[in-house]
């Protein structure tokens, strides 16, 4: 009888342990559970420490709130253009309603995925190949809010999408490679004529500017000649005119004249022996007479300049 008695009492506390532990419920941060009641939903547990009934209340769901990153398998996407495109692309999502990720699909992460690729290929075939390299924030964002707002019935909250990596056929990724060398050959041969072509510019320029330079240089030197020559001239004839003034001021002077004579003949003289020096033959004038007559001329032109 004590036997019964104990055994009966270690099942009512073995009964009572798993009935606290069923009854005591621990939700960790950032997570939700719901609960159902007989098989119908019930209520959804917080963070935190919780109570249910046990064997009429049932843990049937647990999620985590967290933002989950879904790997979406790589697919073949055909273009406008009728080209073969591999897109790999990976989605973010936050579960938000927990009641709603229980019972709004049966999985809904297959159910995103499946959409997320169903949109992709659609987004992808209204795009020539050129564009889908171009518009990939385009992309991201399309499939987004088409996801987005179908998933809101499921309790998840579709945050981001992000397109890891577009592989063309290998085909294509040569045609387009080769078409990259050719751009770039073709952008390096304008701008090496371009270089050549400011090259020339430059040099006709400074050619230019150096011929003007030399012309402006040329005319003021000539301008300076000029200037110069007229100075000399007129210095000169000053001069000259200065001379003749004080020649005839001398010859006003008594015995001024006779000195003139004299002076005019010592000239004559010379002249005519050194002009006879020059030649092999004695030159003797024809007409002596026109010694005295030229010296008069002489006094006379000097008169004539007072």
């Amino acid at each position: 009888m004590e036997f019964s008695f104990g055994t009966v009492a270690l099942v009512i506390f073995i009964i009572a342990i798993v009935f606290v532990f069923k009854t005591i419920n621990v939700v960790p941060q950032q997570h939700a559970w719901v609960v159902e009641r007989l098989g119908k939903y019930h209520a959804t547990l917080a963070p935190g420490l919780n109570i249910v009934i046990p064997f009429i209340d049932r843990i049937a769901y647990k999620h985590s709130l967290k933002e989950i990153p879904l790997d979406v398998p790589p697919q073949v996407c055909i273009t406008k253009d009728n080209t073969q495109l591999q897109v790999d692309g990976i989605l973010y999502f936050q579960v938000t309603d927990a009641m709603r990720a229980s019972y709004g699909s049966s999985n809904y992460i297959q159910a995103i995925t499946q959409l997320a690729q169903t949109t992709l290929r659609s987004v992808i075939g209204k795009m020539e190949l050129d564009k889908t390299f171009e518009e990939r924030d385009h992309i991201n964002t399309t499939i987004v809010n088409a996801i987005d707002e179908s998933a809101a019935n499921w309790g998840v909250k579709v945050l981001r999408y992000e397109i890891k990596d577009l592989t063309p056929p290998a085909e294509i990724l040569h045609s387009m490679q080769r078409q990259i060398t050719a751009e770039r050959e073709k952008r390096a041969l304008i701008a090496a004529s371009e270089g050549r072509r400011q090259e020339q510019i430059n040099i006709a320029s400074g050619e230019r500017e150096a011929a003007i330079a030399r012309s402006e240089g040329e005319r003021q030197a000539a301008i300076n000649r000029a200037q110069g020559e007229a100075s000399a001239i007129v210095a000169l004839a000053e001069a000259s005119a200065s001379a003749l003034r004080q020649v005839g001021a001398a010859i006003r002077e008594p015995g001024g004249e006779d000195a003139m004579n004299l002076r005019v003949a010592e000239h004559y003289v010379d002249a005519f022996g050194n002009l006879a020096k020059t030649n092999n033959s004695i030159i003797v004038p024809a007409n002596l007479g026109e010694m005295s007559g030229l010296i008069a001329s002489a006094l006379q032109i000097v008169k004539t300049q007072k």
